[in-house]
């Protein structure tokens, strides 16, 4: 299958499961071990998908870096891990605008982010397109380390509500 220049994949991460409690200090909570076995079985599924990715923007917060970590080290992604402060805890349309900057030349993106954000983003840019059987999945509620695999074809820049298919979707186990 030939891809265009503009077809572009999206994989949008949910974090791997943290420690609970010490919300006055939300943005430190790490990750608990089954949450870092969670996040390396969310790269090797990716990677048993063929899908690997060109560009990954992340949240600041630590169970989120420690979840773009876990998958790294499964092997899904070659490139470098950016960190920005404004996917933290963010709504669908924050996410969307920082989406919208991502790398131009990048044909696999993706981001590791927070609920409701990130679920609320998936579903929104979807708007009910995409596979059955993934909408389903995703239906019954979005469980950390979830992830999204949606297709767009056109530039990050434009993307937009309903612009986008949902491919598939999974919640990882390690």
């Amino acid at each position: 299958m030939t891809r265009s220049a503009e077809d572009r994949t999206l994989v949008l991460v949910r974090h791997a499961k943290a420690e609970q409690g010490g919300w006055d200090r939300d943005h430190e909570r790490t990750l608990t071990g089954r949450g870092h076995r969670d996040a390396v079985a969310a790269g090797r599924w990716l990677c048993d998908h063929g899908i690997g990715c060109d560009e990954v923007l992340c949240s600041t917060a630590a169970r989120a870096r420690q979840t773009a970590d876990g998958i790294a080290e499964a092997g899904c992604c070659e490139a470098e891990i950016q960190y920005d402060a404004a996917i933290y805890n963010a709504s669908a349309a924050g996410l969307l605008g920082v989406l919208r900057e991502a790398d131009p030349e990048a044909q696999v993106l993706m981001m590791v982010g927070h609920a409701p954000g990130i679920p609320q983003l998936a579903s929104l840019l979807a708007d009910g397109e995409g596979r059955e059987e993934a909408h389903d999945l995703m239906s019954q509620g979005w469980p950390t380390s979830g992830v999204a695999v949606l297709r767009y074809d056109g530039h990050w820049s434009d993307l937009d509500w309903g612009t986008a298919y949902l491919q598939a979707f999974a919640a990882p186990r390690g």
